[in-house]
């Protein structure tokens, strides 16, 4: 990957290599704005990784701007100390440490900021909603005047890039898109009055930085919402920018309605913003990054190599497996934990407060999960090579103790290896392949195809017996469950069962909904029927934002607060919500209602004296990412 790993300079500014890791908000800064110490170790971590530059997540430059508790400020000289220590950090492991700049505007909530938002006009976020206040001229000027301040904040802690952060909806964005700014005043109508906000901010941080200081600027070059903007106003926007002194731009896309373009979920493209990042660079002059699922080095490379960018920024991918740039550079490729866009990160910041990865349990617990060799070697005995199954083998392999796993079907992987069959999941073999690679290189001891009973405990006599056997589809209880149509949501993955036809899928969860669609895209006209009014409620928003479209594009029905009668011959009855009964016509009928733990074993074994730990859906049928994050805590403790 000779492109990917050839060294670049940005006004001075030397780069060994062409990775960036864009600004990701990581939950992990104090209430008060303060850094601690596991905030320092995650960006030591990225950098340590082989990145060529780390550019620190959004510090507000105004209290007001604040989009979150949790978020990084700079508008205090008190801040100044702990963001200096992230930026030696990221320099001490060879990493140029940046710095993006930035304010909400309306994208936040009064309940964030103890006061009314501020916009550039008196239209409210269309996801957050709320009044708003339209910033007057002197509010606005004092707001460049803040932005130039937390530029020489900036310096005093060590950064040597600072970013300006025109997207994504927040401030600078509003001002730049007649879809969030409707003044009629130098601040407003045509480019050169939208783009005066930033380019009056991008002259002060020149006046404060220097003429040698590289400064970037980040933008939605595309909004996909009416009045918003597109790559030809964009271009236009940054020829403006970059006479006033910007030095690189990264190209980015959506703003607060489309937020799917802003954290792109498996359902989209890799590199699905790479052509407007290769549309601007042909016409702009500077060096562009281009951002949006870069999940994988090769991907990068080709990047690179076909000029569609000067740098990729990889920021999911490095919280997936922080030392990417570094395997990559080794030939490592099957070593790296790649990034799945299932946007897990995501939920969790909006859900737990925190920032967590399906793939890496370790994300924002990097301290506390650390390695340390076991003190005393035992023989491990795992039953199920699922997700938690193979994460927990490995890790405890890799402490030093003698794993053996056992799995009754002839491969691994579990329900990933299921979910994976689907033309929207196909990276969770990425998943599978990292898992098994770990295991080849710690020495696990594989028995596929093999039963786990109680005479394979006593042949064995482990020190340590781990379950991970997972779970076993519950099906209601109604009449005509065992009719000949009903067919099992393994069969409906691997097709074997009927490729057209009338499919009813009863349960309308992520699962359920997942099925569906994959079953609709291989030629089935397919119904829902789901007890809530609503389908996929517990994913994560934008993927099911997402999912709800691919479904409706592939023209699946819905029966929402509808419940299943019966099974007859030719198809189902369901109740809707008032009682009324209905038949569905169906060739095949697909149950996804719910899973129960395979506890089989234990209730053979729990007797028997062995020190038993159980994990996964064997102990409460959940998620892959609480699988994974178990196998990873017990392998760690054991």
């Amino acid at each position: 990957m000779k492109y990917l790993f050839s060294t670049f300079s940005i006004k001075g500014c030397e780069l060994k290599n062409r990775i960036v890791m864009p600004g990701l908000a990581s939950f992990l800064i104090e209430n008060d704005g303060s850094i601690p110490q596991k905030a320092i170790e995650h960006y030591r971590l990225r950098a340590a990784g082989g990145p060529a530059m780390v550019i620190m997540e959004a510090c507000a430059v105004s209290p007001e701007g604040i989009v979150s508790p949790h978020q990084a400020r700079i508008f205090d000289d008190r801040f100044v100390e702990g963001l200096s220590k992230i930026a030696q950090s990221m320099k001490a492991e060879g990493a140029v440490p940046a710095v993006q700049l930035h304010h909400g505007g309306r994208q936040t909530s009064a309940r964030v900021i103890n006061g009314q938002p501020v916009a550039p006009s008196p239209l409210p976020c269309p996801s957050i909603r709320g009044d708003v206040t339209p910033l007057t001229v002197s509010a606005i000027q004092e707001l460049v005047e803040k932005f130039g301040d937390a530029a020489d904040r900036s310096l005093q802690a060590g950064f040597e890039l600072i970013e300006i952060h025109g997207a994504h909806g927040y401030l600078i964005n509003q001002f730049l898109s007649r879809f969030s700014n409707i003044r009629q005043d130098a601040y407003g109508g045509d480019i050169q009055g939208r783009s005066r906000f930033a380019r009056e901010i991008v002259r002060e941080i020149r006046k404060r930085v220097g003429e040698q200081y590289p400064i970037s600027f980040k933008i939605s070059a595309m909004e996909f919402v009416k009045d918003g903007l597109d790559v030809e106003e964009s271009l236009e926007i940054l020829k403006i920018l970059v006479e006033e002194g910007v030095d690189v731009v990264q190209v980015s896309a959506g703003n607060d309605a489309t937020p799917e373009w802003i954290c792109q979920p498996m359902f989209m493209e890799k590199a699905c913003l790479a052509d407007f990042a290769a549309t601007i660079r042909k016409e702009l002059g500077v060096p562009i990054m281009a951002v949006g699922r870069i999940n994988e080095p090769l991907l990068a490379e080709d990047l690179i190599k076909t000029g569609k960018a000067d740098l990729v920024c990889i920021g999911r991918g490095l919280l997936a497996d922080p030392a990417m740039p570094n395997k990559a550079r080794e030939g490592r490729l099957d070593d790296i934990r790649t990034c799945i866009a299932c946007n897990t990160c995501m939920q969790s910041i909006f859900r737990r407060g925190r920032v967590e990865c399906l793939v890496n349990p370790t994300l924002g617990r990097e301290r506390e999960m650390a390695f340390h060799p076991a003190k005393t070697p035992k023989k491990v005995m795992v039953v199920g090579a699922g997700p938690g199954g193979l994460n927990v083998a490995w890790v405890a392999a890799k402490r030093g103790h003698d794993v053996h796993l056992f799995e009754r079907q002839p491969h691994v992987g579990g329900q990933l290896a299921l979910g994976s069959i689907t033309s929207f999941k196909k990276e969770l073999r990425k998943l599978i392949r990292f898992q098994k690679k770990q295991m080849e290189r710690f020495g696990v001891k594989c028995h596929l195809n093999q039963d786990a009973t109680p005479d394979t405990l006593k042949d064995l006599s482990p020190d340590v017996v781990i379950l991970a056997t997972g779970s076993t589809p519950a099906y209601p209880e109604i009449k005509g469950i065992d009719n000949a149509l009903v067919i099992s949501i393994d069969d409906a993955l691997n097709g074997h069962g009927l490729p057209e036809g009338k499919t009813v899928v009863v349960g309308g969860g992520p699962t359920g909904c997942e099925i569906a669609l994959h079953l609709s895209e291989s030629g089935c006209r397919v119904t829902i029927v789901e007890m809530l009014s609503n389908l996929g409620f517990q994913l994560e928003s934008v993927t099911r934002k997402m999912l709800l479209r691919k479904l409706e594009e592939n023209r699946v029905t819905f029966k929402t607060d509808c419940k299943l009668i019966r099974v007859e011959e030719n198809g189902v009855v369901i109740a809707e919500k008032d009682g009324k009964q209905s038949v569905l016509d169906a060739d095949q009928v697909v149950f996804s209602t719910g899973n129960r733990p395979d506890d089989t074993l234990f209730n053979q074994i729990k007797t028997m004296g062995y020190e038993i730990h159980r994990i996964g859906d064997c102990l409460e049928p959940r998620s892959a990412k609480a699988a994974i994050y178990e196998g990873g805590v017990l392998g760690r403790s054991i």
